[in-house]
C-alpha cells in the first residue's frame, strides 16, 4: 500500500475512538458506523479478503460524501493496510457489475457481436473485455464498422472500405478512403439512434457570479441556427480554406465559432488563452492564420485580465473581438478589427442568415490545427482531419460511456487537445456539453456541477488536489456523477480517493494520450475493476508494447518498467505535421516489432503491473511548477549556460523535492536518448534511503 497505508492498522482493529477522531463524528454516530463496518467485514467472511471488504463497504454506501475525508482515509487505508501491491497489483476501489455492464455502450455492443466474433470464448462484457479489446486490435476494421453506427456520423459519400493498407509508405494505413462528409454538420443534425432531437438540450452553461441563477441552455435547433449564422458571417469576412484562430476561454460562443469554422470549410487554429504574446505569434505564423477570434478580457473572480491587447501585439491580419461581459466590447479596437456585433452585422442583408449549406470534404481534409506544448522547442503543428473527431468521440462512447441524457463537463480550453475532444465527445454521442464561464477552482464551479446535473466530470490532478485541500466543494451534491475522468498529469491516490468519494466511489477513468492520437492510447474502462492512480487498459483497437532501454519489447503481461511503443495502425492518428517531418519525428530510429510492424515514437513512460498501467512523467518531462507548465528542456537550457564547467544537465520531476545532484554521465538508450526515467528512479531510491537513515 505504500507509505500512506503503512500508517494504518488492520480494518478489524479500527475502534469507535478511531472513527470519532477521523470522522469528527459524535460518539453515538461513531458507534453506529462501527457496527455497520463490522457487519460488512463479517458479510464477506473475514478480514483478509481486502477487495471484498472494500466492495461490500461501497455497495452498502457505508461511507458518505458528507463524511470528512479523514474517515474515508481511515477505512480505505485500513482495509488495504496489509495489501502487497508487488504480488497482487494495485488495490482496487471500484468493481463493475456483470448486470450493469451489459447496459453500457460497449457492453451492449459486446453482447450483440461478442458471440459471433469471439465464438465460445465469449462469456460476458466483464469476463471477455480483454478478449474483445485484443480482437479489436487484430481486426480494427471490424470494430470501427460497429462503432461508427453508434455515433452521430453521416456521410455524403460512404467510404469504399474501412481500412486500406496497400500503400506501404503509410505506416498507419488509409482509413475510410473515399468518404466525404462535414463533421461539424454531424454534430448539428438530429439522430434518432442517439435520441438527439431538435428540442434536445445540447449545451448547458453558467457565468461566474450568477451562481444562484438557473443554468442556461441551448437546444440542438438553437445551436444549429447560431452556428449557421456565424458560418455565413465567416463567408462575408474570409476566403474559403483560410486558417482562422480561436484564442479565448471555452465559452458557448467559442464553441459556436469552432463549429462554424469547420461547417464552412475553414480550418480552426487552436490557441490557449493562457499563452503569452510570443507563443501566440508563433502559432499564428506557423499556421498562416488569416484572422483570429478573441475576447476583450478574461474575467476570473470578478477581475478582468486583458486578452485582446495581448493578441494584437502579434499584429494578426484581422481580429474579431467578443465581449467578455454584456453586448459591447470594452476596449478600443484597431481600425481593421471587428467587434462581435459588427462581425455578425455583415449578414444583415441575408434573407436566410440562419441557414447554411455545409462544405463537404474528403475525410482526410484538415479541419483543425492544434499544437504540442512547445516545451521542447517550436511547438509541433498537428493537423486534425475529420477522422480525429470520430476517434475521440468513439473512445468517450466506449470508455466513459457517454450517451443521450448525460451531461459532460471538463474545465479546459479549445487551445488544448481536451477542448476539441470534449466538444466532439458530446455532440457525436448525444451527450450535453456543460460549460462554466469562470474559474474551476472556486465553489461557483462546484455548484454548477450540482445544478447542471453533471454525470461525467473531467479533471486534472492538480485541480482535484486544490478542491480537496481548500474544502470549497464541501456540502455540494455531486452524486449524479456516474464517472470521473482524469488526464494531463500523474494522479495521486489520496486525491483520487477524495474525488471518487464525492459520488459514492464512482470510477475515475484515467486517460493517457496525445494530440497526435486525437485521444488516449491507455484508458480506464467501465468493464474492468479500477485502481486509484492507475490505468486499466489500452483503448479500443490500440496495440502497444512496453520497451526495454535497448528498444526490445517485454513479454506480454510481464510486470515491467519501460516506455510505451504504439503500433501505427491507429485510426485518427495524425499522418502529417505542418512544420516538421512526420516520418522523422515519430518513426526515425524506432524499432520493428517481431520484424513486421514499425513502432511509433514512444509517448510516455510507464509501469506495467499485472495489467494495470501506472504512468510516470511524460517523455519530455513536462512539469507543472506553481501552476506554470515548464519542460525539462527549458530548465536544462538555462542550467547548461550557467557555468562553463557544466557539460550537460538533466532536469527530472520528483515531487516534492528540490535538489541538485552531480553525476559523471547520464544513462541513455541505444539511440542516445536521455533516460530521465532512470535518473528519476535512481534519485527516488537515494532520497528514500536518506530519509530512512
Amino acid at each position: 500500500m505504500g507509505e500512506k497505508g503503512s500508517r494504518y492498522g488492520r480494518i478489524s482493529e479500527v475502534g469507535v475512538e478511531d472513527i470519532v477522531r477521523a470522522g469528527l463524528l459524535s460518539l453515538h454516530e461513531a458507534e453506529i458506523f462501527h457496527h455497520r463496518l463490522n457487519a460488512a467485514i463479517t458479510e464477506v467472511g473475514g478480514t483478509e479478503e481486502a477487495k471484498e471488504v472494500w466492495r461490500e463497504i461501497c455497495e452498502q454506501r457505508l461511507l458518505q460524501p458528507s463524511h470528512p475525508h479523514g474517515l474515508h482515509q481511515l477505512v480505505y487505508y485500513s482495509v488495504y493496510s496489509q495489501w502487497d501491491a508487488s504480488s497482487n497489483g494495485p488495490p482496487l476501489y471500484w468493481f463493475p457489475s456483470r448486470v450493469q455492464s451489459k447496459l453500457t455502450n460497449l457492453g451492449r455492443v459486446m453482447e450483440v457481436h461478442g458471440p459471433k466474433l469471439l465464438g465460445e470464448s465469449y462469456k460476458d462484457p466483464v469476463t471477455s473485455f480483454s478478449l474483445f479489446q485484443n480482437f479489436s486490435v487484430q481486426h480494427p476494421e471490424v470494430y470501427w464498422s460497429i462503432a461508427l453506427k453508434e455515433l452521430s456520423v453521416k456521410f455524403l459519400k460512404e467510404p469504399k472500405c474501412m481500412l486500406d493498407t496497400t500503400d506501404k509508405s503509410k505506416h498507419g494505413g488509409t482509413w475510410m478512403p473515399g468518404a466525404v462528409l462535414n463533421i461539424a454538420e454531424c454534430c448539428l443534425l438530429p439522430s434518432n439512434n442517439l435520441r438527439k432531437q431538435d428540442d434536445s438540450v445540447v449545451v448547458v452553461w453558467r457565468d461566474e457570479g450568477f451562481d444562484d441563477s438557473p443554468v442556461n441552455t441551448l437546444t440542438l435547433k438553437e445551436l444549429r441556427n447560431q452556428v449557421m449564422m456565424v458560418a455565413n458571417a465567416l463567408d462575408a469576412t474570409f476566403s474559403k480554406g483560410d486558417a482562422i484562430a480561436i484564442d479565448m476561454p471555452m465559452t458557448v460562443t467559442a464553441v459556436i465559432i469552432y463549429l462554424a469554422i469547420v461547417l464552412a470549410g475553414y480550418v480552426v487554429v487552436s490557441i490557449a488563452d493562457s499563452f503569452a504574446t510570443k507563443e501566440i505569434a508563433t502559432r499564428l505564423r506557423v499556421s498562416k492564420a488569416k484572422g483570429i477570434f478573441t475576447q476583450d478580457f478574461i474575467v476570473r473572480g470578478g477581475k478582468k485580465f486583458p486578452l485582446y491587447s495581448r493578441v494584437v501585439q502579434t499584429n494578426p491580419l484581422k481580429v474579431i473581438v467578443v465581449p467578455a461581459v454584456g453586448k459591447d466590447v470594452e476596449t478600443e479596437l484597431r481600425e481593421h478589427d471587428l467587434s462581435w456585433g459588427k462581425f455578425l452585422s455583415r449578414i444583415d442583408q441575408l434573407r436566410w442568415s440562419s441557414y447554411y449549406n455545409p462544405v463537404y470534404q474528403p475525410i482526410e481534409s484538415v479541419t483543425n490545427i492544434l499544437f504540442s506544448s512547445g516545451t521542447t522547442g517550436e511547438p509541433k503543428a498537428i493537423p486534425w482531419t475529420q477522422l480525429s473527431p470520430i476517434r475521440c468521440a468513439a473512445d468517450s462512447w466506449a470508455h466513459c460511456n457517454c450517451e443521450a441524457g448525460d451531461v459532460f463537463c471538463w474545465p479546459t480550453n479549445l487551445g488544448w487537445v481536451m477542448g476539441p475532444i470534449l466538444l466532439y465527445s458530446c455532440f457525436l454521442t448525444g451527450t450535453a456539453l456543460a460549460l462554466y464561464h469562470g474559474s474551476p477552482l472556486d465553489r461557483g464551479f462546484g455548484k454548477f456541477i450540482q445544478d447542471a446535473g453533471v454525470t461525467h466530470l473531467g479533471t486534472v490532478p492538480s485541480l482535484v488536489k486544490t478542491w480537496k485541500n481548500n474544502t470549497r466543494m464541501e456540502g455540494l451534491d455531486w452524486t449524479k456523477i456516474k464517472s470521473f475522468a482524469s488526464t494531463g498529469e500523474v494522479s495521486n491516490v489520496d486525491d483520487d480517493l477524495w474525488l471518487s468519494s464525492r459520488s459514492y466511489y464512482k470510477p475515475i477513468i484515467e486517460c493517457c494520450g496525445g494530440t497526435e492520437l486525437s485521444s488516449s492510447y491507455i484508458q480506464g474502462s467501465l468493464l474492468q475493476p479500477q485502481a486509484l492512480e492507475a490505468l486499466s487498459a489500452a483503448s479500443m483497437t490500440t496495440g502497444f508494447v512496453i520497451l526495454f532501454e535497448n528498444g526490445n519489447a517485454y513479454p506480454n503481461d510481464q510486470p515491467c518498467v519501460g516506455e510505451v511503443g504504439l503500433f501505427p495502425i491507429y485510426m485518427g492518428a495524425t499522418d502529417r505535421l505542418v512544420n516538421a517531418d512526420h516520418e522523422e519525428v515519430y518513426f526515425k530510429g524506432m524499432p520493428m516489432y517481431k520484424g513486421m510492424v514499425r513502432i511509433i515514437h514512444c509517448l510516455s513512460q510507464s509501469l506495467n503491473l499485472d495489467n494495470y498501467i501506472c504512468t510516470g512523467q511524460g517523455a519530455d518531462d513536462t512539469m507543472n511548477l506553481g501552476g506554470i507548465k515548464t519542460s525539462s528542456v527549458e530548465i536544462e537550457r538555462v542550467c547548461d549556460q550557467a557555468d562553463e564547467n557544466v557539460l550537460e544537465t538533466a532536469a527530472i520531476s520528483v515531487t516534492p523535492v528540490s535538489y541538485v545532484k552531480i553525476v559523471s554521465e547520464f544513462p541513455r538508450t541505444a539511440s542516445n536518448k536521455l533516460l530521465r526515467r532512470v535518473l528519476r528512479d535512481q534519485l527516488k531510491r537515494e532520497l528514500s534511503l536518506n530519509s530512512r537513515l
